[in-house]
């Protein structure tokens, strides 16, 4: 083997890692990595069901589960956000918030029927959803 083979196959080796290490570190592999874990970010306080989604280049979880039948809170979390995820809308009630850059939102979305419910960023890039059981 000479020395331009040589090169040539370091040079892919190297390029591997590079591409393997920008897909491993990636937002996208982190929040898959996020909703592969069971999040318990429902919970029941004074009688009330809160249901808490952080705001970031998205939200997380993107996905969430709630009981039905029960008056409901949406809490999102900001921390240093002012991407489009900054804004909340939830079009099946006419909701549009805007949020602080840090701090934490309540919205009251009522008593929920058995369904899936669904919000977005104020561009629609972002969803998010809770499904209503």
């Amino acid at each position: 083997m000479n020395k331009s083979n040589t090169s040539i196959i370091i040079s892919i080796i190297v390029a591997g890692l590079i591409i393997g290490g920008v897909i491993y570190f990636s937002p996208i592999k982190k929040i898959e990595k996020v909703e592969e874990q069971n999040i318990n970010n429902v919970s029941i306080v004074d009688g009330k069901q809160i249901i808490e989604i952080k705001a970031k280049g998205g939200f997380l979880p993107v996905h969430s589960t709630a009981k039905a039948g029960i008056s409901t809170i949406l809490r999102v979390d900001t921390n240093g956000t002012f991407d489009c995820s900054s804004i909340v809308r939830i079009p099946s009630m006419n909701i549009t918030e805007n949020l602080p850059m840090s701090g934490t939102t309540d919205i009251d979305i009522g008593v929920q029927k058995i369904g899936k419910f669904e919000g977005t960023c104020g561009m629609g890039m972002y969803p998010f959803d809770v499904d209503f059981i």
